[in-house]
């Protein structure tokens, strides 16, 4: 894209004020500018108005789940089935890595915050040890790939590469970065951050499959002949990877997906709950939830909708794939986002002044023709670390820690 056209797109959609500091950038600036704008899709309808991408809900229903008791009857041959199927080089992990610690006090990686009293103990090095206990067991390592962003990229890789990858084979350790999506001001204009730079943002936890994709990454998963993806959040330091129950569950049941669930502590718990929406599996947020639906239960006493996600599912690779046709739904969010104004100081707002704009993972559960809920403990499983102080904070996070044994 040269100048010319580079203008002529932005004059159409009323985003001219993009090139207003070209002429003072050295030749090569120029070219990363333009580039910037040729991939900017601004005919997509968020542009223009906000919301008109927002997802319309449809009539939801309670789902039911594989329990702890079901578990407990069928473990052995759910680990089976997941063993062998790690044995055979058909399940892959991928760790959601992108965000910083902000909301902890913390402006590195999330994952290399340290949560150790007495000791050394960090994000990254809790969830390696976890995959690694399975790795150990079926005697087999499994591909882990890394969701960076273009902020903490290199941040996390000098971390790892540093600690040797808590014990865990490099060469089993990929990376690839989070693909971002332009924000806008509450009058619809892109936002500058320098004279030769626009402002993008992390696009959401559900555009990790195609972020991976256009990254290459689809290559090692044709060679290795990975058939199953396990994909989970950073923030939960309590995750089991890899887990061969979980897999071994979700082989054995035919569906193509699998959310790994825990009982509500409370109706009023804010954690997002799996249940089916006009017949598909699909994930309703707790502000989503009418107070019919928060307070209904079943004859025994139970929520009907009590099955809440913790971020850990299991796709299968030739059902994502179709998900790469399919247009997500993009979640509007209202933030402070710091910008350079017009006069080429950086403004720091005090209040929310743009919008930036999501796709979730809950919605890639939506995409697919099955989804088997996999309930596991609470205090085993959970232990998402969100904030400095309060509920999910590093203090609650580490007394599950000890009340798991480990030591701080």
């Amino acid at each position: 894209m040269n100048y010319t056209q580079a203008k002529q797109l932005l004059d159409q959609y009323g985003q001219s004020h993009v090139l207003k500091y070209y002429d003072t950038l050295s030749p090569s600036r120029q070219q990363y500018l333009l580039e910037q704008i040729k991939n900017l899709n601004l005919h997509h309808s968020h542009f223009q108005n906000p919301t008109a991408s927002t997802q319309k809900r449809g009539t939801f229903a309670p789902m039911d789940a594989v329990t702890l008791d079901d578990i407990r009857k069928n473990q052995k041959k759910y680990r089976d089935i997941g063993i062998q199927a790690i044995r055979e080089a058909k399940v892959g992990a991928v760790l959601l890595a992108g965000g910083q610690g902000s909301r902890l006090g913390f402006n590195h990686p999330k994952g290399t915050f340290n949560i150790g009293k007495t000791r050394d103990l960090y994000i990254f090095q809790c969830l390696i040890q976890n995959l690694k206990k399975v790795t150990d067991e079926a005697d087999t390592y499994v591909p882990l790939l890394i969701m960076t962003s273009e902020d903490n990229d290199a941040e996390t890789k000098a971390f790892l590469q540093e600690h040797d990858f808590f014990g865990y084979s490099k060469d089993n350790v990929e990376f690839f970065t989070q693909e971002t999506e332009p924000a806008i001001s509450e009058e619809g204009k892109l936002l500058l951050k320098t004279p030769d730079e626009i402002i993008r943002t992390p696009n959401g936890n559900g555009g990790w499959f195609l972020s991976m994709y256009r990254a290459g990454m689809m290559h090692l998963i044709e060679d290795i002949g990975i058939e199953w993806l396990n994909v989970f959040a950073v923030d939960n330091v309590m995750q089991q990877i890899a887990d061969p129950i979980f897999l071994g569950a979700v082989i054995d049941s035919g569906c193509v997906s699998g959310g790994k669930v825990v009982s509500k502590a409370n109706p009023d718990e804010r954690v997002g709950v799996l249940c089916l929406e006009d017949g598909k599996p699909s994930i309703v947020e707790y502000y989503e939830m009418t107070e019919e639906m928060r307070i209904l239960r079943n004859s025994d006493g139970t929520l009907a909708y009590r099955f809440g996600v913790i971020l850990n599912y299991l796709f299968r690779v030739d059902a994502l794939q179709k998900t790469l046709q399919l247009d997500f739904p993009l979640h509007v969010v209202h933030k402070k986002i710091p910008y350079m104004g017009e006069d080429g100081i950086i403004i720091k707002p005090d209040k929310p002044n743009a919008y930036k704009f999501e796709t979730l993972v809950l919605d890639m559960v939506h995409m697919q023709d099955s989804c088997l809920a996999f309930e596991v403990e609470r205090i085993k499983e959970f232990a998402p670390m969100k904030n400095a102080v309060g509920v999910d904070s590093v203090e609650t996070v580490q007394a599950i820690l000890e009340q798991n044994g480990i030591v701080l």
